[in-house]
């Protein structure tokens, strides 16, 4: 039953038929038992919300028919081992929050969820992920570097890749008819790639803010339902196709605060629907158009414009190179 305490026996590994081993969230503390190589039957490993310190034993390397390995919300340190993202069975893998470190090393195991959100992962992605990954979170660590290794994951529908380092173009693939939310804000991006072959479906959440992003808004963003570009460099007029999603009812959510962006193509007698949040201020729009439609969150204030200085010495520095 839930909130055990007390550390795992060694002798857990005279039971040679288990198949499963799940404890409920409690108290259980110390290390992984180190022989679990007597357990080759094991399928499902799920401890989850405990107080296990300590690294991944070796013995985990002998699991072959292994399918889920849910460790999150633990205490548990060193490296992610390369013999476990390498299970041949191994379809779920949830680590999140632990303090695993040091660098993420090829994962080959057909995994269609894997979460190693929450920890202190460092240093670049691994080349490849598994093209069955549906779902993938590595958000809240530490790593960097580009995200060209996300390109040919085709099947994913949750990518979660905030609060890292990551830097370079976003590639345009990640956009795909698949993938309803995606999570890259709070790193370094500077780019998507050939944005115009974005096609987005329906209902789909997609945050970019906090980066570094700069151009003219892609108007194949425009189709997301709640899609969140503030805080970053993007420059010039916001596309009709933004207009038309929030009058339409398909975006219920726009934040472009905190960018460089000069109009909002808005018609007067058009209205928008209580449900909808919009976000424009500080920009460099010369007329604000959205008096009484802005719906900004707390924390940013009001109708509140970019500075003129701040705008023309970005606009002049940006079109001389």
């Amino acid at each position: 039953g839930p909130n055990l305490s007390g550390s795992l026996s060694p002798s857990i590994s005279n039971l040679t038929h288990l198949t499963q081993l799940v404890l409920y969230p409690g108290s259980v503390t110390g290390p992984l038992p180190p022989r679990f190589d007597s357990l080759p039957l094991l399928r499902v490993i799920s401890i989850t919300r405990n107080r296990l310190t300590g690294p991944i034993p070796n013995s985990f390397s002998s699991l072959s028919y292994l399918h889920t390995l849910d460790l999150s919300y633990n205490q548990l340190s060193g490296s992610i081992p390369p013999f476990l993202t390498t299970l041949p069975r191994l379809k779920v893998l949830v680590l999140a929050s632990n303090q695993f470190s040091n660098n993420l090393k090829p994962v080959s195991s057909p995994l269609f969820h894997l979460d190693l959100k929450l920890n202190q992962i460092s240093g670049q992605l691994p080349p490849a992920f598994p093209t069955t990954l549906r779902y993938l979170s590595l958000s809240s660590n530490s790593m960097q570097g580009t995200i060209n290794a996300m390109a040919p994951l085709t099947e994913l529908t949750y990518i979660d890749l905030s609060m890292n380092q990551f830097t370079g173009a976003i590639p345009n693939s990640l956009f795909g008819p698949t993938t309803s939310s995606m999570f890259l804000q709070r790193n370094n991006l500077t780019s998507i790639s050939n944005a115009t072959a974005i096609s987005l479906p329906e209902g789909s959440t997609v945050d970019l803010s906090h980066n570094s992003i700069s151009g003219e808004l892609p108007p194949s963003l425009a189709g997301a339902e709640s899609l969140f570009l503030n805080n970053n460099r993007f420059t010039g007029d916001i596309p009709e196709e933004y207009v038309r999603s929030l009058t339409n009812g398909t975006t219920k959510t726009l934040f472009l605060q905190h960018n460089y962006l000069t109009r909002f193509p808005w018609n007067s007698g058009s209205q928008l629907q209580d449900s909808v949040s919009l976000c424009l201020s500080y920009n460099c729009m010369e007329t604000d158009p959205v008096v009484g439609l802005s719906t900004c969150p707390v924390e940013v204030a009001p109708l509140l414009s970019r500075p003129a200085i701040q705008c023309s010495r970005f606009y002049n520095h940006s079109s001389t190179g």
